[in-house]
């Protein structure tokens, strides 16, 4: 009688995030069936108590690095995975906590907590990149369940994922929308941010928050100069670069240039 063929071990890893990537691959549904039988699900909280100890194929690892314990952590699990691809803005670019390397954490924490000697925190929310070496990143603030799915499809089948590397403004082109900004004068961060969304604000005539991050060779100077003709000044050209990916490096960089 032949042997049982081994399933690849697939394990999905929080650290400081809200959860909203983990849950984008439940709401898959169907498909996450699909890919639960091709695989042995062996460590994800968030849809089972169980746990497989050991070696993974492939770790999903979702949120940034904020305490001294997540940076440790980071690091054994690196050491137990195969191929390890981070999901979403708080794992690629540290998150809408990344705020914080904007400020002095140690005052925040004098002004929240009664007792802040209790909290061991770093001062910065950095990627997962900046600690172990990474084989995808999957950007989005949530992440997009089908290039999920592809990117999981992709490495169990040891091939390279395939996810468009253009900006918004392409998904729009896609979908006939028109430019908010030319049409309406809506101020839009769709030119330099990552495709992955369908283009989901600009359809509703909303401009582009930038969830997605910054597409691949972003050009940030000359979009800001276009958003202070539509009446933006210093201060909200800066605020507008730091939401969801505000440590992201081209972000983060123009983000800069427009104030401390």
């Amino acid at each position: 009688m032949a042997a049982a063929k081994h399933k690849p071990r697939l394990a999905v890893w929080k650290f400081a995030s809200c959860d909203g990537c983990q849950l984008s691959l439940l709401d898959c549904e169907d498909e996450l069936l699909a890919v639960a039988d091709a695989v042995e699900i062996a460590y994800f909280p968030e849809a089972t108590r169980g746990k497989i100890r050991g070696r993974y194929d492939v770790s999903l690892v979702e949120g940034s690095i904020t305490t001294p314990h997540d940076a440790e952590r980071i690091r054994d699990v690196r050491r137990r995975s195969r191929v390890l691809v981070t999901i979403g803005a708080c794992a690629t670019a540290g998150g809408i906590q990344a705020l914080r390397n904007f400020a002095d954490v140690q005052e925040y924490t004098s002004v929240v907590y009664a007792h802040p000697e209790y909290i061991k925190t770093l001062a910065s929310s950095t990627p997962i990149a900046d600690h172990v070496p990474v084989d995808f990143e999957l950007r989005g603030c949530p992440i997009n369940k089908r290039q999920a799915l592809e990117v999981i499809s992709a490495f169990l089948a040891r091939r390279q994922p395939v996810t468009p590397p253009h900006s918004v403004c392409i998904e729009c082109k896609l979908k006939g929308n028109v430019c908010v900004m030319v049409a309406h004068g809506t101020p839009c961060l769709g030119p330099v941010t990552h495709a992955g969304c369908g283009a989901l604000c600009p359809s509703y005539d909303r401009g582009c928050y930038g969830c997605y991050g910054p597409k691949e060779s972003p050009n940030a100077p000359p979009l800001s100069r276009w958003l202070a003709g539509l009446g933006m000044d210093e201060r909200a050209l800066q605020r507008v670069y730091r939401t969801f990916n505000a440590n992201a490096e081209p972000f983060r960089k123009e983000s800069e240039r427009h104030g401390p």
